[in-house]
């Protein structure tokens, strides 16, 4: 914390494991497309929706759900499996059966509690009881569930500014707006922001709501390549230099956008580099902090606070209230005349649902917890311990692992189609909750299962964790580290990782592949998790 950025190595795994995943698709394609051909002869009423009917075009073309229905459907019990309760450190699943290849489901009866490594709820805070809870019950008999109204009408409460004035002061900015939904704060911000005539300037791999506002501000978009400050320059000082397309005027604005920590990937944003460049460039800057905010930097405050960077060299803060609070909705926080202007400009002021009381108590509550009581600062201390501790856990074990080293995202590479729904499925056996990610939600190379890490785990929910992946990793041979990430055997003292590798030569390596004992793992992962991981 507090210095630049350290470079992120990436692994890979052997050119057999990339060629099978190749191999796996194009069997999958194969076998799918002949299935089609005979279904569309023998069985044509399960292909009525992707053909023209009494004069109307269909509504959905097989080509392009071909790979929802030919492999998603193959892990369909994998996804969006049914909760009941809270989704605390457990969570409990509805357990269901399906009798069709998982098309429809069925349920048992059943419940299964499992520990709960899919949800966002980054610091604990979802919770049905303590304080946070007792508050938001006081609020619900003051206030109701519901402000039945716009915010823009009578959708603004005093506990709505109260909330405001906090977020405001927590992130270090004159002021602040909140929505009643993550996604849209996004969506509907940058339409106000930017408009014809500007240029918008965003790391490939940010999210869709990102992309989703940028469009509809009518700016001219351009992406860099990830965390790439060279990239980013090259591209700043072309737009820079040859101004709009067609008529060469200058842009009206320009805005570099990219997020706090990316959820996919688990890398956090060169914010320092980024900064470098915005006193060089003079362009505005807008973080997306839904992942970043309370979940890094010593007071919670996120990646300004990770980096130890005055707010003031960021013209606008976003961020989501759902992962770090356990409430939902979002914020924006900029200075005064920003946050004026989008109050009225910003359609989900004017047509959005307000943020609820009891979740705006939430909000409140949680961010009272975290500014003012041991407790709040034990949970930032206990989520940044959980995150290294994993992360080395993992590759020392030998698994290749994306991300920095105090991200509480940790994405595990599993390449291979057919370990994914593997891979989950033996998680819920060990009754530990994952999520897993493919095409097209990742490149079609890198499918993975995403770890999500919490304040409400300890260690030896991350102990658990380890034994489970160790034994599944071994079951379906997903050990592909060669080193170069971490994970190897400590260094002597004085040498560094390039002094006993080439870096520039990854097939000609000169460290051993981490392939660590489980209880050695566990022995030493307290004491070097507190260091910089190798």
């Amino acid at each position: 914390m507090g210095g630049p950025l350290p470079e992120h190595i990436m692994d890979e795994p052997a050119y057999f494991y990339l060629l099978t995943t190749y191999l796996s698709y194009m069997i999958l394609i194969a076998f799918g497309r002949t299935r089609d051909i005979f279904g569309k002869i023998f069985k044509p009423e399960k292909y009525k929706d992707f053909k023209e009917r009494d004069g109307y075009a269909a509504l959905s073309s097989d080509f392009d759900n071909f790979y929802f229905r030919r492999l998603k459907t193959r892990m369909n019990d994998c996804f969006m499996r049914p909760i009941t309760g809270v989704p605390g450190r457990y969570i409990t699943l509805l357990d269901r059966i399906s009798h069709d290849y998982n098309e429809t489901f069925e349920y048992s009866g059943g419940h299964t509690e499992t520990l709960n490594l899919s949800s966002y709820n980054y610091l604990g805070f979802a919770q049905s009881n303590g304080p946070c809870a007792d508050y938001v019950h006081v609020a619900i008999t003051k206030y109701g569930i519901s402000s039945a109204s716009p915010r823009l009408d009578t959708g603004t409460s005093d506990l709505t500014q109260e909330v405001e004035r906090e977020i405001a002061g927590f992130v270090g900015k004159e002021d602040a707006m909140v929505f009643s939904m993550g996604f849209s704060t996004n969506a509907t911000s940058f339409p106000g922001l930017m408009g014809p005539g500007c240029l918008i300037l965003s790391d490939e791999l940010n999210h869709a709501s990102i992309r989703v506002g940028a469009r509809l501000s009518g700016a001219m978009i351009k992406s860099y390549r990830h965390n790439d400050m060279d990239d980013l320059e090259r591209l700043l000082r072309e737009n820079i230099g040859q101004g709009q397309p067609r008529t060469y005027k200058p842009w009206r604005k320009i805005l570099v956008v990219c997020e706090g920590l990316f959820s996919m990937e688990g890398t956090i944003a060169n914010l320092p580099g980024i900064c470098l460049l915005k006193k060089k460039y003079k362009f505005y800057l807008f973080i997306d902090e839904a992942h970043s905010i309370g979940a890094l930097g010593p007071r919670g405050r996120g990646i300004c606070d990770y980096f130890n960077i005055d707010t003031s060299e960021i013209d606008i803060l976003m961020g989501t209230l759902t992962k770090s609070f356990g409430a939902n909705g979002g914020y924006i926080a900029a200075s005064q005349s920003i946050i004026q202007k989008l109050r009225v400009s910003n359609a989900a002021m004017l047509y959005g649902e307000s943020p609820a009381p009891p979740v705006l108590m939430q909000i409140l509550s949680s961010l009272r917890q975290i500014t003012s009581t041991a407790a709040g600062l034990e949970r930032l201390q206990r989520i940044t311990f959980n995150s290294r501790y994993l992360r080395l856990g993992l590759k020392r074990l030998g698994f290749i692992v994306y991300g920095h080293d105090d991200s509480p995202i940790v994405p595990m590479m599993l390449y291979h189609p057919g370990k994914l729904p593997a891979f989950s499925r033996e998680m819920l056996q060990r009754k530990i909750s994952v999520v897993i990610a493919g095409y097209p939600a990742t490149p079609l190379l890198t499918a993975r299962v995403r770890f999500c890490v919490s304040a409400a785990h300890n260690k030896e929910d991350m102990d658990r964790v380890l034994k489970a992946c160790d034994e599944i990793g071994d079951l379906l041979d997903l050990k592909f580290s060669t080193g170069i990430m971490g994970g190897i055997d400590p260094l002597p003292e004085g040498m560094t990782l390039e002094d006993v590798q080439k870096v520039d030569d990854r097939r000609s390596r000169k460290v051993m592949p981490p392939r660590w004992a489980l209880e050695n793992v566990i022995a030493s992962g307290v004491q070097d998790c507190r260091c910089q991981l190798k």
